[in-house]
């Protein structure tokens, strides 16, 4: 006899950062199927790696819409070269300013968001245009950097030379929040702080960004994502840039709303689903695809900080938190004595899909 197929699972989640260890999108999906597939082996696991423009972008695109990779060497956060890719597919190119200028470049200790700079960005732009493309898209997150989009400005001649540079190019910026370039919630005081910026400096920061927003356009500061990387939103802006979410291009790109139709549950996820999650990010963007096909979004975190109303507003039906695992449970495929826990970021996320499954998988 046959065995039952089992029910058809969505695994779509974000990259795990921020919270004990980082995962790629790509990593935490394959972790969320082990761990699944230990409970539900004859579920049918479907992996979709998703991005919200932040690190992680390209790895995403790539292997969804093919294409040809080049690398250009640009400046990092602090100065030093690095390596940095340039995607093309059907006349767009497609680069990540994390990978110039992301937060990961830099160890804890050398973190400095007011003496780092977003040059390396605007070179990446220039290697994008080099490629003769019709269209350049750049993915924007998870940056070192808080300069307002200055450096990148400044590698391009100024706004001048710069918006001549993209003359004739559509040129897009994918953001991975909708934050303003100042404000509360805006490039210093709503992220610089993880970055490794005091009070002080956050301060220090808020003013220069008000500065170079009076010398050039302070209308395109209040935009949505002028803030997103530190104000190099706001410094595409200034060339011309056309704001999009990265996560629903990304979503539109690899068919999100196809791969969650063909499924009975999505399963999402990122390391800590707080406030900043359900704005506009990869959880919500699933979310919302599987509202509107009629099936339930399960999310899973190192640490869930929304509450049930948020969630269901969100049109989320569970959040599942790792700290809220057991410790030891054998049926997840982590034995040992009481008080032992899995080890790596991977295994974790793995034993708490084992444990989600158990409760979803029919």
């Amino acid at each position: 006899m046959g065995h039952d197929p089992g029910m058809r699972v969505l695994v779509a989640p974000d990259r795990f950062s921020g919270g004990v260890a980082t995962l790629t999108s790509v990593e935490a999906a394959e972790a969320i199927a082990e761990g699944w597939g230990r409970s539900a082996p004859y579920d049918q696991v479907d992996l979709l790696p998703l991005s919200d423009g932040g690190p992680g972008f390209l790895d995403v695109l790539h292997p969804a819409l093919g294409g040809d990779l080049s690398v250009a060497t640009v400046h990092g956060p602090l100065g030093e070269p690095v390596p940095a890719r340039v995607l093309v597919v059907d006349g767009t190119a497609y680069v990540e300013a994390a990978e110039a200028v992301g937060l990961h470049l830099v160890a804890p200790r050398d973190r400095d968001p007011a003496g780092s700079s977003t040059e390396g960005v605007g070179e990446l732009v220039a290697a994008a245009v080099g490629t003769g493309a019709g269209r350049v898209v750049v993915g924007v997150g998870g940056t070192a950097t808080t300069d307002g989009g200055r450096g990148l400005v400044d590698a391009l001649d100024g706004l001048a030379a710069g918006r001549a540079l993209v003359e004739g190019v559509e040129l897009v910026v994918a953001t991975a929040t909708d934050a303003p370039l100042m404000g509360h919630s805006g490039a210093a005081h709503g992220f610089a702080e993880a970055k490794g910026a005091d009070r002080a400096t956050r301060d220090a920061l808020e003013t220069s960004l008000r500065e170079w927003a009076t010398v050039t356009d302070g209308g395109l500061a209040v935009r949505p994502g002028a803030g997103a990387g530190g104000g190099i939103g706001f410094g595409l802006l200034l060339l011309g840039a056309e704001r999009v979410n990265g996560t629903q291009l990304v979503a539109d790109l690899v068919g999100l709303d196809d791969r969650v139709r063909a499924a009975d549950v999505a399963v999402t996820g990122q390391a800590v689903f707080d406030w900043e999650a359900l704005r506009g990010r990869v959880v919500i963007g699933v979310a919302r695809a599987a509202q509107a096909a009629g099936r339930p979004t399960v999310v899973l975190a190192e640490r869930v900080d929304v509450g049930r109303r948020e969630l269901s507003s969100a049109g989320i039906d569970a959040a599942y938190a790792v700290d809220d695992s057991p410790r030891s449970d054998p049926g997840d495929g982590e034995p040992g004595p009481a008080g032992d826990s899995p080890h790596t970021a991977g295994e974790r996320i793995a034993a708490l899909a084992a444990r989600v499954a158990r409760t979803w998988s029919r």
